[in-house]
């Protein structure tokens, strides 16, 4: 189910339960049951396609419509008159905030290694301009950065991995052997498995590494001690709708509480990197 379908969002219950609809009203249930619906974990899952995005913006155009004395105006007139932005603009507000936390802000060690600073001293209209890839793939341009993206349609996935199904084919005397077998002798993962491990890896850093304030807020920890496999389980929600699954705060958890105890109470980074491995590599 669509995450603004009337079906899954509180909206027609404000809309039946509410008679009175002057914007002291309207506005701030909106943005109290509504609005976080549409924006949950934005920066992890922002919609690429135009029909998404106008699907999600249809939702806050209703709400706005709603409102006595604005049902007249447009859209933009609407945004303008109750000092609100659309959807669109409020995910280019999260991003650019984003941005800053990894290059001036709290997470400025893991911003060095996502952006490269131009070297250009042509910078007219900042001096903190960043260096823009290039890329043969158009979706390329819609990451945040790589490490938020996963397909989770199987078509997808398959488009992925049968570029990397070709170029292992190329190497001289693997030619016969299957594409799993190609791996093996490379010593390489599939991209599938290669995503599972950088999932994995950025769940360490959350917990045990660099970014633990973040993950506090965004993981709860099984408080049962009958925690078989290992001792740092993690609590993984219910949801209504399936795409909440594939945000990297739910597609993770899953994977997490299936590895060994010595996995999960590594040390370090490093040896938390070099006894997943060994896990993977046994991993069908």
């Amino acid at each position: 189910m669509c995450a603004c379908s009337p079906e899954s969002q509180p909206y027609p219950g404000i809309k039946r339960s509410v008679d009175n609809t002057l914007r002291e009203v309207i506005l701030p249930l909106y943005s109290t049951l509504v609005r976080p619906h549409l924006e949950y974990c934005v920066q992890l899952w922002s919609p690429q396609h135009r029909k998404d995005m106008d699907l999600l913006e249809w939702v806050q155009r209703r709400a706005t419509k709603m409102i006595r004395g604005l049902e007249h105006l447009s859209y933009e007139g609407r945004l303008r008159e109750l000092g609100l932005f659309s959807l669109e603009k409020r995910r280019l507000q999260g991003d650019l905030i984003a941005a800053f936390q990894y290059l001036k802000g709290t997470y400025k060690e893991d911003g060095d290694k996502l952006f490269n600073r131009a070297c250009s001293d042509r910078t007219r209209v900042n001096g903190f301009k960043l260096k823009e890839g290039r890329f043969r793939l158009d979706i390329r341009e819609k990451f945040f950065t790589m490490r938020w993206f996963a397909p989770h349609y199987k078509r997808d996935i398959e488009v992925l991995e049968r570029v990397q199904r070709r170029a292992t084919k190329l190497v001289k005397g693997l030619e016969p052997k299957s594409y799993e077998e190609r791996l093996r002798e490379l010593g390489l993962f599939s991209l599938e498995k290669s995503r599972l491990r950088g999932d994995l890896i950025a769940l360490y850093n959350c917990l045990k590494g660099g970014c633990r304030e973040v993950g506090v807020g965004l993981f709860s920890q099984v408080a049962s001690d009958r925690t078989k496999r290992n001792g740092l389980k993690l609590f993984q929600g219910r949801f209504r709708l399936d795409i909440r699954k594939f945000f990297f705060t739910e597609r993770v958890i899953k994977h997490w509480n299936r590895l060994p105890r010595e996995v999960v109470e590594s040390p370090s980074l490093e040896v938390f990197k070099g006894r997943l491995d060994e896990v993977l590599r046994d991993m069908v």
